[in-house]
């Protein structure tokens, strides 16, 4: 068993699909439903910090050799809704990412060559047996895209200050997968009427197709994760980034691109400020 760190692991966001319990075939449904059960179901830190204790270890591991038996749970309409973790699959996809972020020389440093020949190799020969695996999460570090934010309504924001108790804090929408599909699908009609195809077009496609791999009766969830932790209360408290990018969208429908661009000025200010902090000592 991995030596599991205390230290908060911060500054990593998350999209996650909830699904419910009669999208899983036996015997994983079973599984699901009495996982959902426990009452010391794990966090986010919880993962984070395992996989950071793999990585300390001698030599480093990129990827578990087994997959994760843990999820997220959460509730929607009284249905209990899994998240799994799929860390082993995550970890193969985040491999990949690292390729392009570093060059070869810090990346043989980090997780030295043989490791990731191997966790290549493995890759190949479980994704012969599973040619339609997807991940239930994604992530990313320092940001929170600005194509997450199109799937959620500003009356969805839920946040909640440290308490003093080592609770908290915590910000994040969750949102029925019907509602993140049609608002998804108006936004990219708006961007597509009136702005030309670019990253932002391109990256709400992908996350459309991902959508459409899970459940119609899902829950979609944007957390701040570790963000939180980088970030002063006041900022949280005051971020609305879910409303900026929607009443940016609902400029450009109505032919205001005076509006579009403050809405979209206040988003990127907000974020560039984040992003800044990784420089920073």
């Amino acid at each position: 068993m991995s030596v599991v760190s205390s230290v908060l692991v911060p500054y990593t966001s998350y999209l996650r699909v909830y699904e419910p319990l009669a999208a899983f075939a036996e015997p994983e449904r079973s599984h699901w439903a009495r996982y959902a059960q426990r009452e010391d179901l794990p966090t986010a830190q919880d993962e984070l910090r395992r996989s950071l204790a793999d990585l300390a270890s001698t030599p480093p591991v990129g990827v578990p050799a087994h997959e994760s038996g843990d999820a997220f749970v959460a509730e929607l309409d009284a249905v209990v809704c899994v998240c799994p973790w799929r860390t082993r699959l995550r970890g193969w996809l985040a491999l990949e990412e690292l390729e392009g972020m570093f060059p070869a020389n810090v990346l043989d440093a980090v997780l030295p060559a043989v490791v990731r020949g191997q966790a290549a190799a493995d890759r190949e020969r479980w994704q012969r047996l599973h040619p339609d695996a997807r991940p239930w999460i994604r992530t990313t570090v320092w940001q929170v895209p600005v194509r997450w934010f199109v799937l959620f309504h500003d009356e969805e924001r839920e946040y909640a200050a440290a308490d003093g108790e080592g609770t908290g804090p915590v910000l994040r929408y969750r949102t029925p997968m019907v509602e993140a599909r049609r608002r998804l699908a108006r936004a990219l009609r708006t961007l597509r009427g009136h702005v030309p195809e670019g990253p932002l077009t391109e990256g709400l496609v992908d996350v459309g197709r991902w959508l459409e791999e899970f459940h119609p009766r899902s829950l979609v969830e944007l957390d701040y994760g570790g963000l939180v932790h980088a970030l002063p209360a006041e900022r949280l408290a005051g971020d609305r980034s879910a409303a900026d990018v929607a009443e940016g969208l609902a400029a450009l429908r109505d032919g205001d691109s005076e509006g579009a661009g403050a809405a979209y000025g206040r988003l990127a200010e907000r974020w560039r400020a984040v992003r800044d902090l990784q420089f920073t000592n």
